[in-house]
């Protein structure tokens, strides 16, 4: 007998999303989040998000204020990480500077939202062992690459965390139909992630590509809606559990709910429980 994953809620698919660089209209596309039940990750640079007392004359780009991001952030469903305090390209630092760039930016962010930040973006997509290796070191958990799949696997290795796809893949209606009309095989979980940058939306003039997505995704009984954290929280938790040989008693060491399916029965465990199966 085998434990087969199930996600939160003893559901088989999940959503996120993750968008890059903190701007303005990262104030619309939540608003959007907000109107149709979806949670996502923003990931800011915190080394250039602007002071309050900035005149509006001297800001070059449109990457919100602090006040802005405090507001739009703290204590919301949303999550907040990491994408280079100065979003450098990494690959042309040394490792040592590496990791200053993704410790400094975790401690401007938790200052400014509270709360522990452990997931990151690449800045420009780019990664390599050489980075990988700094954000290890940095304590962070994971890190999503621009690199889309076009796939609902779930990620052997969250540091190079490959996004299903963009937002402007021409096909993303496609693969959220065959998302929501389909179900995974027999022990197999389904993440869809889809990546971008708000200001993208405004450039080229459509919001609506979001806003169908997410008219057309949402309020699915069989979808669990979450943050690139949560998602790497819940298959930690999952991955953490302790069995016997023969599977037949199980043991929760974390401190979160899971589910998992044994003999086509789903099963949840509480933290700290041991169940007989």
């Amino acid at each position: 007998m085998n434990l087969f994953m199930r996600l939160k809620y003893g559901k088989k698919k999940t959503l996120t999303f993750s968008y890059d660089d903190g701007k303005s209209t990262d104030k619309k596309l939540v608003k959007i989040f907000d109107r149709y039940g979806l949670k996502g990750t923003f990931n800011i640079n915190s080394g250039r998000l602007w002071e309050d007392e900035t005149a509006e004359s001297e800001k070059t780009n449109d990457v919100m204020r602090v006040s802005e991001a405090k507001e739009l952030f703290k204590n919301s469903v949303h999550e907040v990480a990491c994408h280079g305090v100065s979003h450098s390209c990494l690959e042309y630092l040394r490792k040592y500077d590496i990791v200053k760039e993704l410790i400094n930016d975790r401690h401007g962010l938790e200052k400014m939202f509270g709360g522990i930040i452990r997931g990151m973006a690449y800045p420009f997509g780019n990664y390599s062992e050489k980075i990988v290796s700094a954000a290890r070191e940095a304590d962070i958990l994971y890190s999503r690459t621009c690199q889309s799949t076009e796939y609902f696997d779930i990620p052997s290795d969250f540091l190079k965390f490959h996004p299903t796809c963009h937002h402007n893949y021409p096909k993303l209606m496609n693969l959220a139909e065959k998302f929501v009309n389909n179900t995974p095989a027999w022990g197999i979980c389904w993440l869809f992630s889809v990546w971008g940058h708000s200001a993208e939306f405004e450039d080229k003039n459509n919001w609506n590509v979001i806003e169908d997505f997410a008219k057309y995704i949402s309020c699915k009984d069989d979808i669990w809606y979450a943050t690139n954290i949560e998602v790497f929280e819940y298959l930690s938790a999952f991955y953490s559990l302790v069995s016997s040989a023969d599977n037949c008693t199980v043991y929760n060491p974390s401190g979160i709910d899971v589910w998992f399916e044994a003999n086509e029965k789903v099963y949840k465990i509480c933290p700290g429980e041991i169940i007989s199966i």
